[in-house]
């Protein structure tokens, strides 16, 4: 077997909190520049384009974007551009691409089309040399390094907190920069959470739902689409306001929640599901809360804009070790490649 300590995931999502520092770091004038030519130029909403775990990364921004800055965020579709060729109108409009290879052919569609309509585009991207970088009107690289196991971690992280970095210059938030300033200690400190009650308990699981909401969603996200790619093992993620407009009927003993939850407006919503669950007899592991019922998976204290990204680095250590507890290898997940080039 595997030692899950030796896997390139292991040992890639370890370098968050040394990513986040040296994002912000060298980042900085340019954040401060695209800040600078968003106020004088205000945008009327902001669109993302993004796939995968880039596309979870869009989730939170959209939650962050619209409740800090009131901006409407929708998410566009690659296909429109690419597939339909249809072209968008997307002029005074902030277009965020989020990538790790920045090479995707749809992706590079949707942002010529929206680039070409009048949009503002914005490149969240790990590879600098990238055709994505080389098209935006203002690059923010991820600055996550080299990332050879197909399954992404340090970049998504790293997509959170450009994301993050973004809207506290923007929005003025003194509160939401202190925050980030902590984003680096925190995230080593959440990468010393273990989680052996989750991979013990979904060592032999055929299925479960992944729930978050608001800002916790596209973590929710992120971590159903690393449950399939890298243990074999199908899981669906609602938000905590949706999976009881049906989903809610599969829950029981044999179906089991693994729950995010921030402290915010979202909590006490939260905190009735997993109630409800338990009345069931359902199981749920929760990350980011103490609720009678629920299996604690612990993470560090943190402000709540904050806790998602603390919750998906220990969750990365988690599914990394139940990747290889159930039999595969994190790094090699079957049918995958790093760079999927969707047209």
């Amino acid at each position: 077997m595997i030692d899950p300590e030796s896997t390139l995931m292991f040992a890639e999502a370890r370098e968050a909190g040394a990513v986040v520092a040296r994002q912000r770091a060298a980042n900085a004038t340019l954040v401060a520049g695209l800040v600078e030519r968003l106020r004088a130029k205000p945008p009327r909403g902001v669109a993302t384009v993004a796939r995968g775990s880039s596309d979870h990364a869009a989730t939170f921004a959209k939650y962050l974007i619209e409740t800090h800055l009131g901006l409407p965020v929708s998410s566009s579709a690659p296909s429109v551009s690419s597939v339909y060729h249809a072209a968008p109108e997307l002029d005074d409009t902030l277009l965020i691409a989020i990538s790790q290879s920045g090479r995707s052919p749809d992706l590079l569609t949707a942002v010529e089309a929206g680039k070409a309509s009048g949009a503002l585009v914005v490149a969240m991207v790990n590879d600098e040399s990238s055709p994505l970088a080389a098209m935006a009107d203002a690059p923010l690289p991820l600055r996550a390094g080299p990332e050879r196991s197909v399954a992404a971690t340090k970049s998504y992280i790293a997509a959170l907190a450009a994301i993050l970095d973004l809207v506290a210059a923007w929005s003025g938030d003194d509160a939401l920069v202190t925050a980030l300033d902590a984003a680096p200690a925190l995230l080593e400190s959440a990468w010393q959470c273990e989680w052996p009650a989750l991979v013990d308990g979904l060592r032999e699981a055929r299925g479960l739902y992944v729930i978050g909401r608001g800002i916790g969603l596209g973590v929710a996200q992120e971590a159903a689409l690393k449950f399939k790619e890298t243990c074999g093992l199908h899981a669906e993620a609602f938000s905590a306001a949706e999976v009881r407009h049906g989903p809610m009927a599969l829950v029981g003993p044999d179906f089991p929640l693994l729950v995010f939850r921030q402290d915010d407006q979202t909590a006490e919503g939260i905190d009735a599901l997993i109630a409800e669950v338990g009345a069931r007899g359902g199981t749920v592991y929760l990350a980011g809360g103490d609720v009678p019922g629920a299996t604690l998976l612990p993470t560090p204290a943190a402000p709540a804009v904050l806790q998602p990204m603390m919750q998906i680095q220990a969750f990365y250590r988690a599914v990394n070790a139940l990747s290889v507890a159930r039999g595969f290898d994190p790094d090699r997940p079957p049918h995958l490649r790093k760079v999927t080039e969707t047209v």
